[in-house]
């Protein structure tokens, strides 16, 4: 093969292949991955694929934002930050999927959808199209020099929180008694409520763990895109979605390697293409999920037989 199709090829494959390409895509799927996670942990205690959590990001974003304008610091913020989005996560829990937790998986997802669609009104009343933007953040954003490379700041420390928020949660489910419950609520919630697990305390710890994480990456996402507007983390939250499916939602697991997978291919397509094809960055990205949902249906890093256990 030669020529300029050879030529682009060569020209796409070095540039993937940059360390810096790849820090920053490995950085991508780490968010990716704790997006995934929270996705997954609401998933797997209420079978509900929570379509709102874009917006429990976005929410964060503006706390952080606020506090930006307010001149206060950038620990303050996040502090904010993570209060505002927990105290959403819950109530968004306490009024929407509790009182239908026994409806149907249809029902919920269509409530997921109104809860999205009006914290992001709320948004657009409040803080109007354009947003706001956290200034403070920004020195995050820097770089630094690794081996003669220049790697962004927040690159290494989406890879670090990533790894750490994982750890922290494997600890809860493996180690603690409502850890215990959520994975016993995962894999039957009707039988585990006859054994003593209490269904409101189970529910409300997998909302609050997976607000947390929300949290986190609302703050990870506002550095690199210090604008915060009402579609914020909208688009971010289709992609993960995906690929949750793709990497199969039957297990936390696989869920979120699939959220790692699609981030860090997103991230590796996004650096490589040239930049008058990189509108057409969504169009590979779901195109190859196609692809992989053509040839493994149960998803991608799913073992064995299907299963209900999902935590």
């Amino acid at each position: 093969m030669s020529g300029p199709l050879a030529s682009g090829l060569t020209e796409f494959v070095e540039r993937a292949t940059e360390l810096q390409v790849q820090v920053d895509a490995i950085s991508l799927g780490a968010i990716f991955a704790l997006m995934a996670v929270g996705i997954g942990l609401v998933f797997g205690v209420l079978r509900l694929i929570n379509f709102a959590y874009g917006q429990l990001i976005m929410a964060g974003g503006f706390a952080l934002a606020f506090a930006s304008e307010q001149g206060w610091s950038v620990w303050v913020g996040i502090a904010l930050c993570g209060v505002v989005v927990l105290a959403l996560s819950l109530v968004m829990e306490r009024a929407v999927f509790r009182p239908l937790r026994g409806q149907s998986p249809a029902v919920m997802l269509i409530a997921t959808f109104a809860v999205a669609f009006l914290l992001q009104s709320i948004a657009l009343l409040w803080f109007g199209p354009l947003g706001k933007t956290a200034a403070s953040l920004a020195t995050l954003n820097q770089t630094v020099s690794v081996g003669g490379v220049e790697i962004r700041k927040i690159a290494i420390v989406a890879i670090v929180a990533a790894a750490v928020c994982l750890g922290l949660l494997l600890l809860l489910l493996e180690r603690t008694a409502v850890g215990l419950h959520m994975r016993a609520a995962a894999m039957d919630f009707h039988t585990a409520r006859l054994v003593g697990v209490r269904a409101n305390r189970v529910s409300g710890a997998a909302v609050l763990a997976s607000g947390v994480l929300a949290a986190v990456v609302a703050v990870l996402l506002t550095v690199q895109f210090p604008t915060v507007t009402p579609t914020f983390a909208l688009r971010e939250t289709i992609i993960v979605l995906a690929g949750v499916v793709v990497g199969g939602m039957t297990r936390l697991v696989s869920a979120t390697l699939g959220g790692f997978a699609i981030g860090y291919v997103s991230g590796v397509l996004g650096a490589a293409l040239p930049t008058e094809q990189s509108q057409y960055l969504p169009s590979f990205v779901f195109g190859l999920v196609i692809l992989v949902l053509l040839l493994r249906p149960e998803g991608l890093f799913a073992r064995g037989p299907r299963t209900v256990e999902r935590v």
